[in-house]
C-alpha cells in the first residue's frame, strides 16, 4: 500500500483520489510516520440509488391498513 504524508495528501488530494479510483488500490495517509487515515476505492454497491426498490415484492399487506387500529369508541380524546 502506498504511504503519503498528510502534507502531500493536502497538496495533491484530487489527483491522489483519482489515482485510487483508477488503480483500485488504497493509499495510507500518515502524520509524522504514523497512519491516520486510509483512502480506499468506493465499493461498486455504494451507489446512492441502489436502495430504491430493493425491497420490491418482499412484503405483503394483510388486512386494512387505512382504518384505525381500534374503534373510535375506545379513543379517550373523543370522550366528553
Amino acid at each position: 500500500m502506498k504511504e503519503v504524508a498528510i502534507s502531500e495528501f493536502k497538496a495533491k488530494c484530487l489527483s491522489l483520489l483519482d489515482q485510487v479510483q483508477k488503480t483500485k488500490k488504497p493509499i495510507l495517509v500518515t502524520r509524522f510516520g504514523k497512519p491516520i487515515a486510509e483512502v480506499i476505492p468506493a465499493s461498486p454497491l455504494a451507489g446512492p440509488r441502489d436502495w430504491i426498490g430493493s425491497m420490491k415484492d418482499t412484503m405483503k399487506i394483510l388486512g386494512d391498513i387505512v382504518s384505525p387500529a381500534s374503534d373510535e369508541d375506545e379513543w379517550e380524546v373523543l370522550r366528553d
